[in-house]
Parts: C-alpha cells; structure tokens; sequence
C-alpha cells in the first residue's frame, strides 16, 4: 500500500494499491486503516441523520405558542419533505464519493450540514413565518440524508467481503441512531425550558457540524479502489438484482426512516398526547432500531442474508398487525410495544438488506473465477458494484419514508382520523416483500440462477 502522506500523518490524500481481500495485507496494515475510517464515517453519518430528521421533533413544539400554528396535516407534510429530498440526493452522493474520495467528500457533505442547521436556528424563533419557508429549510435538511449512501459506498471499499455485514451495519446503525439521539435532545429541551424553545436543538449541532467535519479532514484517507469505472451506474440499473433489492430495502429503511419521522405526530394524533408526552417515548423505536441493525448484519454473516430477510418480514408483518389490535382497544401500552418490535425488525432487515448485496455479486465473482476469470478484478469488481447497488438501493429505499409519512397523512386526514388504514396497506406491502424474498432468493431454481450468473465482460455492458 502506497499514501501520498506518511502512514501516521494527517489530511490524507489518496491510498493506492487497496486490498482487503489479501489476509496478509489485511491483518498487517489494513484493518487498522479500516476501523479508522469506519469510527469517523459513523461519527460524520451520525450527524446527517440528526439534522436529517431534525423536523420530526421541530413539528413537535410548532403550535400557537410560538406563533407557528399548523395542522396535523401540514406538520405530515413537513416532515416528509426532507424524507423525499434525503432520498433523491443518495445517488449522486454515492457517486460524489467515487468522484472525490472519502475523506475529501465527507469534509464536505458534513460542513454544509451547517446551512439547514443555521436557517433551523434563525428561522423558528420567527414567529408568523409561513409554512413554505420551512418545507424549504426543510429541503435542504434533506443532504443529511445523502451523507448514508457516501458513507456506506466508502466503508464497502474498505473492508473485505466477509467483513462487511458488520462493517455496514455498524456503520449505518450508528448512523440511523441519529434519529434517536436527535429525539432524546428534544425530549431534554421540553422537560428543561418548556416546548416553546425549539431553537435550542438546532443551536447545539452546529458546533458537532464543525467538530466532525474538522476530524474528517485530519483523520480520514481517499482510496483508489473506491473510483468507479465509466458506465458503473448505468450496468448497476440494469441489472434485476439491483431492483430487487431495492424493493426489499423500501420495506425496511423505508419504514425505519418513515416511522422514525412520523412516530411523535402518530402518537400526539392517535392518543391526542402533548408535545412532552410524545418526546417522551418517540426516541425509544429508532434507538433500538439504531442498534439492531449491527445485528441484523451479524446474524445475515452467520445464517445469510436472505433467510434473515425473510423470517425479519414475517416478523414485520406480525408487528403491523399486533398494531392494528392495539388501535382497536385502543391500549397505548400495547400500542408502544409493537411499534418498539417493528422499529427493531426494521434494523435487523437493514442489516440484512444490505448485507445481501455484497453477498449476490459475490456469487456472482466466484463463478467468473471458476471460469477462468482473475480473482483480483472479480472481486475489485464486486467492490465497486456493489457500491453502485447501494447508493441506488438506499435512495429508493429512503423513498419509502416518503410513502409511510403521506399514507399517515391521509389516514389521519380522512373520516376516521386513526393511522389504521395506513397499517393495513403497510401490511400488504411487508406480505409482498415475504413472497419476493422467497421467490427470488430462496426458492431453488431462482437461488441457482443467481449464483450461475457471470460477471460482465465489461463494466458498461448489462449484469
């Protein structure tokens, strides 16, 4: 391995040479580089996805108090408007990494975190101001949701195959714990100075914005294998797998994301609770959530991915519908316990997910060697598609918040005025997910498709 810099110095450039697929590279030198890097990548990722969802508790404290009186339905569509922007930014995030680099594009994904923070700041201590200059700020929170896919597509560089179901859902559990942490700021805000200070969450990350994009720039390192080949993204859209996944990937972060967005507003609409009772269980699901989703990475690198996968939808599907129960007898404390179970199954299906995909290509890898095909450029291959698989992958699976805060909406909004009708059709689309898991990854004669198809000649021709 070549650096520009010595190994101990900082502001790293690029390293050359990558390969952690050599065991005896890996054990001297690599896996130390790794675990750098993958410390500061949750840290940075961390704090995308507070200020990412930093409106799931901002809408909490926006009431006639303040001068900020909006609606159940306005405050839905509040906070799906950084869901929809978060997962539309991934793509070209991800490819923002392979374009500049890991450290280079974490320096900056992380300090422009500092203008929705700053207009948060200023803007909800304006009282009067109308709802279009938030779904604006709120817009733009939205690149907190971006830093997931860079993130992941880096830190698949850097660690071998057999390590990264780990490797990935530490680094996205630390990330997604964000949501929670953020919630846990502002239940500490509500039960200190009242629910009519919400500048106060904002005040506090812009100088942890600054902090972690100062640490990346000195600590972090750019990796050469982390380049993409022309023509990368357009091979990873045409291949089935990709979408695939990306279906599976909708039901779990899709519901993670959208879940941890619209959990304080369900509660305050299906139990008519105040902003302090809200606060005061919202962060519970995406904390547990946060932390299952290492797990789900280690029991797919134990059992596989695909049969977590759809034992984790079963279970998801059992959760939605302990929920529907709950609503009929309207009993809050069952309530609260299938939705903490559903937001630990969301995780543990994140780990698995993703964990997949490494997993397919890699297949996929080891019959173009059997063929004949160099192992080094197979599995350098594998790298840096998947990579691509995961940066679209996330984005349509972020899109699934999307789909969870509207259906809310509209539940909410209609006659009844429950979540129920948004439970059902989340129960129809989990039961989907059971019968795609199986039929296109377990089932026998699909399973030997997929591991019998061969890498392509060239990176711009179909997988």
């Amino acid at each position: 391995m070549s650096t520009t810099r010595s190994p101990g110095a900082g502001s790293r450039r690029w390293i050359e040479g990558w390969d952690p697929e050599n065991e005896e590279f890996w054990e001297r030198e690599g896996k130390y580089v790794a675990r750098r890097n993958l410390w500061l990548s949750i840290l940075s990722e961390h704090i995308g996805f507070s200020v990412w969802s930093i409106w799931s508790v901002m809408v909490l404290f926006m009431s006639p108090a303040i001068g900020l009186g909006f609606s159940p339905s306005e405050k839905f569509l509040l906070v799906t408007t950084p869901a929809a922007v978060g997962a539309l930014l991934r793509i070209p995030y991800s490819q923002g990494i392979t374009r500049f680099g890991g450290r280079n594009w974490t320096i900056f994904s992380t300090s422009i975190l500092l203008v929705p923070t700053g207009l948060t700041f200023w803007f909800v201590q304006q009282p009067g101001t109308p709802l279009w200059v938030f779904l604006v700020i709120g817009a733009l929170t939205g690149v907190g949701g971006g830093n997931f896919a860079s993130s992941m597509t880096n830190i698949t560089t850097f660690f071998p195959q057999r390590h990264q179901g780990w490797a990935l859902g530490l680094n996205a559990g630390g990330g997604n714990i964000g949501v929670a942490v953020i919630q846990v700021v502002g239940l500490l805000v509500i039960a200190t100075v009242g629910s009519t200070s919400p500048a106060y969450i904002a005040g506090l990350y812009l100088p942890l914005i600054v902090v972690a994009a100062l640490l990346a720039a000195l600590r972090m390192d750019n990796v050469d294998a982390v380049r993409r080949e022309p023509g990368m993204l357009r091979a990873a859209a045409g291949n089935k797998h990709t979408w695939w996944i990306s279906f599976l990937y909708i039901g779990t972060f899709g519901s993670f994301i959208g879940y941890g967005f619209a959990f304080g507003l369900v509660l305050q609409n299906q139990f008519d609770f105040t902003p302090l009772q809200a606060a005061t269980y919202t962060f519970i699901g995406p904390l547990l959530g946060s932390l299952s989703r290492p797990v789900g990475g280690w029991m797919s690198d134990r059992w596989g991915g695909e049969r977590v996968t759809l034992w984790n939808f079963i279970g998801m599907a059992a959760g939605t519908g302990m929920l529907l129960v709950a609503s009929s007898v309207d009993s809050f404390p069952l309530y609260l316990g299938s939705f903490v179970v559903l937001f630990v199954l969301t995780g543990i299906g994140n780990g698995s997910v993703y964990k997949m995909i490494p997993a397919v290509f890699a297949r996929q890898a080891e019959q173009t060697i059997t063929e004949g095909g160099d192992a080094v450029e197979a599995f350098a291959w594998v790298r840096r598609f998947s990579g691509t698989v995961m940066g679209i992958a996330g984005a349509v699976g972020a899109l699934g918040g999307v789909f969870i805060n509207l259906t809310f909406r509209a539940s909410f909004g209609g006659a009844a005025a429950s979540g129920d009708a948004a439970l059902l059709t989340f129960l129809a689309f989990y039961a989907a997910c059971v019968v795609v898991t199986w039929a296109v990854y377990l089932r026998g004669a699909a399973a030997r498709e997929a591991s019998a198809t061969r890498l392509p000649a060239k990176v711009g021709a179909d997988a």
